[in-house]
């Protein structure tokens, strides 16, 4: 389901539509100057947001004059909507890394980190994360990865038939910025992966999901909606 809405107010995050190899993506370009958040739970009553409309209703009864901004699905979750894999808000950790090969996508190391905090964004393998350990006030892990130091994921293939709407995020080399993009027609990790380093040129990109992926984009009328989610990062800016 797909909802159009007014357009954002102000500090509202960039996003544009790009077209690679035929297939539009939309992208969203965040910088370090703006309220990048993660979320989960209503701190109220600890239950699960599950939807960006929530978000936005949780930020007005934080603040009046709050609101998101720019929003997508952040990570993998389990039945009951937790991370699965390590997720970290405000410097408080609800969720462990997890280094260990697994079923499914998440498993298919190697998978990373979407780190940020003091300025500056980062996508860590995991692995390199671990042995890091990185100070990040917001994290989420995922998997897998999709441009490794320039280097496709090794299990890709070009001609794989297994495509989905997927969306995820990359960071260019001055880690001053952070560019999310979904696909708006179902694509193929091995394309998807191409898009971020052969279009966009970025070294490091990591896969959210794929199916399930949603972006919450006011400043393009685009507000996605469905069942609800688990993990969701967004910008929060003033309404406006």
């Amino acid at each position: 389901m797909l909802a159009l809405l007014a357009p954002g107010g102000a500090g509202a995050s960039t996003c544009r539509i790009e077209t690679f190899e035929q297939t539009p993506f939309t992208l969203c370009e965040v910088s370090t100057s703006e309220d990048l958040r993660l979320f989960l739970r209503d701190p109220g009553d600890g239950a699960v947001l599950g939807s960006f409309r929530a978000v936005d209703e949780m930020l007005a009864a934080e603040a009046p004059g709050l609101q998101l901004t720019f929003a997508m699905n952040a990570g993998m979750y389990h039945a009951d909507r937790s991370p699965v894999g390590l997720f970290v808000t405000e410097g408080l950790e609800e969720a462990a890394l997890v280094t260990r090969e697994g079923p499914g996508n998440f498993g298919l190391l190697p998978n990373g980190v979407f780190c940020w905090g003091e300025g500056r964004f980062r996508v860590i393998e995991s692995r390199s994360f671990q042995a890091g350990a990185p100070d990040c006030r917001f994290a989420t892990q995922s998997g897998p990865m999709l441009v490794i130091d320039g280097a496709l994921h090794p299990r890709f293939l070009p001609d794989s038939p297994s495509a989905y709407i997927r969306n995820g995020v990359g960071v260019p080399a001055g880690e001053d910025r952070a560019i999310f993009a979904i696909s708006d027609r179902p694509v193929n990790f091995h394309r998807f992966a191409r898009f971020f380093r052969d279009h966009l040129g970025l070294s490091n990109a990591l896969y959210f999901d794929g199916n399930i992926s949603r972006l919450y984009a006011p400043s393009l009328g685009r507000h996605d909606g469905g069942f609800p989610m688990g993990p969701i990062l967004g910008t929060v800016g003033p309404k406006g």
